[in-house]
């Protein structure tokens, strides 16, 4: 029996982003009544919505050249798909609280615990409980983030991608930028913004796919992740 659950923030508008990033706008530009050609209509249905938004919106990927200028050949229409359809697994993290790091002892007493082992081209997604706890409120900027050392050991486990749940990978304005050029420095990305990895924790192993939009020269998408169980 096949299990596909949901790892994506709904998009709408006014929807929470990080700081500086463009907001989520969402207007009706067309309406089923008007392709009928009905004057004064009664009714106003939807058929076509615009949406005005950044790439890094709601649940999304980061292209390698957000990470720095010197990876700006490594757009998301670059990337190799394979990056985004992985084995997938999930760590416990919820003892940790508001803007407290994620060290690399923290990762390797979450795998010991949930018996996982870390294989190259996994993705390794990080369950803190900060959405269901903070989502939507003024505490929702402030979650916990990986150290710079706990980026590269992951980098050097030879993963193609990690997720969080909170804005950011690392502590903004602490560990955020240098997270971020790791990344970069060994060609492997990140996830933002995840829901439900809750629903992955103690169930071992899945299959994780996240395509990104292709977009021509692109710093990151927003994508669907789910992660696929299979009996």
């Amino acid at each position: 029996m096949l299990e596909i659950i949901d790892l994506s923030q709904e998009i709408f508008g006014g929807m929470p982003v990080y700081k500086g990033l463009p907001e989520v706008k969402m207007t009706v530009h067309n309406t089923h009544e008007q392709w009928a050609g009905i004057e004064n209509p009664t009714t106003s249905t939807p058929s076509v919505y615009k949406l005005e938004l950044g790439e890094h919106t709601g649940t999304h990927v980061d292209a390698l050249n957000h990470m720095g200028p010197e990876h700006k050949a490594h757009s998301i229409d670059n990337m190799p798909l394979s990056m985004f359809y992985t084995e997938g697994i999930c760590l416990d993290l919820s003892h940790k609280g508001l803007k407290e790091f994620i060290d690399i002892l923290d990762l390797e007493v979450a795998c010991k615990k949930a018996n996982h082992q870390i294989k190259k081209g996994d993705t390794v997604l990080l369950y803190t409980n900060h959405y269901r706890k903070h989502f939507g409120t003024k505490e929702w900027g402030s979650g916990p983030g990986l150290t710079a050392a706990a980026a590269r050991w992951l980098g050097k486990q030879k993963i193609a991608a990690f997720g969080v749940e909170t804005l950011s990978p690392g502590i903004s304005g602490i560990s955020n930028k240098e997270v971020h050029q790791i990344c970069g420095e060994l060609a492997f990305t990140h996830y933002e913004n995840m829901i439900n990895l809750h629903l992955l924790i103690n169930r071992g192993r899945f299959r994780f796919i996240a395509l990104p939009l292709k977009i021509r020269g692109g710093t990151g998408s927003p994508v669907r992740a789910v992660a696929i169980f299979e009996d």
